[in-house]
């Protein structure tokens, strides 16, 4: 009971990245995207930090930088970037390939092992929400395939290092949510300065917008993410990411009038059952027994012992 209450509060992180769309098309300034990455970022760092009161020490310096770096700082540029010149089906599904990259590094890195139905179901959900985002208009673009893979991959790469790295003595994850926002945060300020000029004006529903992204699409969905990340493997954590494109569609459906057809309420059902299975697959491969040698170092000394011990009284 306890992991099926840690994988569904992990869930609630890419559910509410899934209002990202909503949000910034209904509330946010237009043609703001690394903008808005701070505004996503930088004060939800800050703030965390803030409530935490905990600071990185020694090498916690330059490891919060490369992860906040990997999750945040080159991630929402480049999923930005891919968003721009992909239609938002392509880069959904670009982002949905994102487990079997984590699948592959956290086996290497991590010693996680990776079940034949776990990477069925990592490659079914991706089809899944091919079937809902993709249509016949799509068109595909070098830069912006390149954008989606790379951001895809900087993602899993900030996830399985997470868990390689774990936590400070002491630190829990509100502290190392904090430190990842603000670090990523800063990495994105000299593109955006560089790439979009000075802040644009703020209304009251761009305020809104952005108070929203800032604590709960970004705060505390990545502090929700990080904390699965420390309770559960990388694998499962990660299979969870395409609860967000169908959470977007379900919203488009609901709030937007966006119409849903029966091939894309199929690829629905399909990626949402493969997210399932997944999770069932993984919990089936960590609960399974490892196989053991014969006797441990320390059995097989003290057998040996014995043996010698034996030998000798036979001898005597």
């Amino acid at each position: 009971m306890k992991r099926i209450a840690t994988v569904a509060l992990t869930a609630l992180a890419p559910i509410s990245w899934g209002s990202t769309y909503f949000v910034a098309s209904e509330l946010l300034p237009p043609d703001r995207p690394l903008f808005t990455g701070v505004m996503r970022a930088l004060p939800a760092g800050l703030l965390l930090t803030a409530l935490a009161r905990t600071l990185p020490k020694g090498e916690w310096w330059w490891k919060s930088a490369v992860l906040g770096t990997l999750n945040i700082g080159a991630f929402f540029p480049l999923l930005f970037l891919s968003a721009y010149r992909l239609p938002g089906g392509v880069a959904a599904v670009l982002g949905a390939v994102g487990p079997l990259f984590v699948v592959g590094l956290a086996a290497l890195l991590l010693g996680e092992r990776a079940s034949l139905r776990t990477v069925l179901a990592a490659v079914v959900a991706a089809f899944g929400v091919s079937m809902v985002v993709l249509t016949a208009e799509a068109k595909l673009d070098t830069i912006g395939i390149v954008a989606g893979v790379v951001s895809s991959v900087s993602m899993g790469a900030g996830t399985v290092m997470t868990k390689r790295w774990g936590r400070p003595e002491g630190v829990g994850p509100l502290a190392m949510t904090g430190w990842q926002l603000t670090a990523g945060g800063l990495v994105i300020i000299p593109v955006a300065a560089l790439v979009e000029g000075a802040p644009p004006a703020l209304d009251g529903n761009a305020l809104l917008g952005y108070g929203y992204m800032m604590l709960i699409n970004t705060g505390i969905a990545y502090w929700l993410w990080f904390r699965g990340i420390g309770q559960l493997s990388a694998t499962s954590v990660t299979l969870l990411g395409p609860l967000s494109p169908l959470t977007a569609a379900v919203i488009g459906w609901a709030a937007l009038g966006q119409a849903l057809t029966p091939v894309q309420l199929a690829g629905m059902a399909i990626a949402f059952g493969a997210t399932v299975a997944g999770q069932l697959a993984v919990a089936r491969t960590a609960s399974a027994p490892t196989p053991k040698e014969p006797f441990s170092s320390t059995e097989q000394i003290n057998r040996n012992i014995s043996m010698d011990l034996t030998d000798e009284q036979v001898r005597r």
